[in-house]
């Protein structure tokens, strides 16, 4: 038997769900958390719990926040004309640190992919049309990834915008095609904010 003691079996389950963890990796999680002092080991847990009860979708763009709205939509020093459309959350965080981009962002959860069962009524598009009903937002930056999904999710969303008299670019190729844009350094980014053009 691999694990007889069924409650190391099932944490290490557990931890098996989570993503890049095979199954060696999530053994050794599970061990060091059975090392972790009691109290160490609550507070881990209680994190997990805590995270999960109060972080939340942004009202606005649809960002994780543990308010009604994220920092970035209740800031007065953003250039609301401008709306910045991600695939994920850590999107967000990828781009804040090129300190180059000044405008708001939407979330979208997810890319169009119908191989995998997933159409745009299962990302957040309703919520980013909303945004346009006040005329305010003048440019729409579509920073999915340069993924086949991702371009298609910008080529779908650019069709969606444009009647609306909104400027839609694309960010420009400084991220090599098929990688997350979460993993790119600031410089890359960052000439890649610079270069983007229309779609």
């Amino acid at each position: 038997m691999d694990q007889p003691i069924a409650p190391l079996a099932q944490l290490t389950e557990q931890f098996g769900k989570l993503p890049g963890i095979g199954r060696k990796s999530a053994q050794r999680l599970a061990y060091y958390v059975l090392n972790l002092p009691e109290e160490d080991a609550r507070a881990f847990a209680g994190a997990i719990v805590n995270a999960r009860q109060t972080v939340r979708r942004c009202g606005l763009c649809c960002d994780l926040t543990d308010g009604d709205l994220c920092a970035v939509c209740r800031s007065s020093n953003r250039d609301g004309s401008t709306i910045c459309v991600v695939e994920d959350p850590r999107d967000v965080m990828a781009v804040e640190r090129t300190h180059e981009y000044r405008g708001l962002y939407h979330v979208l959860h997810g890319v169009i992919s119908p191989l995998n069962g997933v159409g745009p009524e299962r990302l957040s598009v309703k919520e980013l049309l909303r945004r346009f009903e006040d005329g305010l937002v003048k440019e729409v930056i579509m920073a999915t990834n340069p993924t086949v999904e991702g371009e298609a999710t910008a080529m779908y969303l650019s069709r969606l915008l444009k009647p609306l008299g909104v400027r839609v670019t694309r960010l420009a190729y400084g991220v090599p095609v098929g990688a997350d844009l979460e993993y790119a350094d600031e410089v890359t980014l960052s000439r890649a904010l610079e270069g983007r053009r229309e779609i």
